[in-house]
């Protein structure tokens, strides 16, 4: 998965497709969110249940560990194959499990002529539904953003037409499998399950190629996820 995606939509769009008979226990704004271009190490909402309530939190898309922090950028995504086992996201598995909501997200194509030329693609739902982005995310609550914060999105190997675009895409949880993600009654046996068998398959999505407008991060316009002509 390449490091841009959509969330344009009022987070209580997204939140009304879990069907979640919770309170949000920290406010949010109503409005449409409005991003078109999410870059990596922005600040973007997440979804987080603790106890009977949810959190909506904006948190900064990357992620690393204290001990690693500064040697290289913090990572944007974690690998399902390793997520559950490797010691680099050791401290966010698996209590650190929340929700990346989502319109769609970009992948970029190169040349078969020229490998330095490439097309991006928009990936979304088929049916034109919110996505679900499993994730896993580090939260203090405070007045302040705290430097900790962050969080990777989880890839899974694309399958069918995706490896077209990518050989990878971010692991998309159906609603009904996102509740489960984020329930802190859901073992960690579950979530490794959730893990590797989770991911809606290809049919599920429709993708189009896009204007190369969209590799600029100052770009935030719904113009960017039409089909380029």
């Amino acid at each position: 998965m390449c490091g841009r995606y959509s969330i344009y939509e009022s987070m209580d769009h997204y939140l009304r497709q879990l069907s979640l008979d919770l309170v949000v226990i920290n406010g949010y704004d109503h409005e449409p969110i409005g991003r078109y271009n999410v870059a990596p190490s922005t600040r973007v909402e997440i979804i987080r249940q603790a106890g009977d309530g949810l959190y909506v939190d904006r948190v900064k898309w990357g992620w690393a560990p204290f001990w690693a922090k500064g040697k290289r950028p913090a990572p944007i995504n974690a690998r399902a194959e390793t997520v559950v086992t490797g010691n680099f996201f050791k401290s966010l598995w698996p209590r650190g499990r929340a929700l990346a909501p989502a319109n769609g997200w970009f992948e970029w194509v190169p040349d078969p002529t020229d490998p330095k030329r490439k097309q991006p693609y928009y990936i979304t739902s088929a049916e034109g539904e919110p996505l679900f982005f499993a994730a896993l995310a580090e939260v203090h609550q405070g007045v302040e953003p705290d430097e900790r914060d962050g969080f990777v999105i989880i890839t899974a190997a694309a399958d069918q037409g995706l490896l077209d675009i990518h050989d990878r895409k971010p692991l998309v949880l159906t609603p009904e499998v996102a509740c489960e993600w984020i329930s802190p009654s859901t073992s960690t046996e579950r979530a490794e399950e959730i893990v590797r068998m989770g991911c809606r398959v290809a049919g599920d999505f429709r993708w189009h190629a896009v204007s190369k407008e969209v590799g600029n991060v100052r770009n935030q316009g719904a113009e960017l996820i039409l089909p380029s002509s």
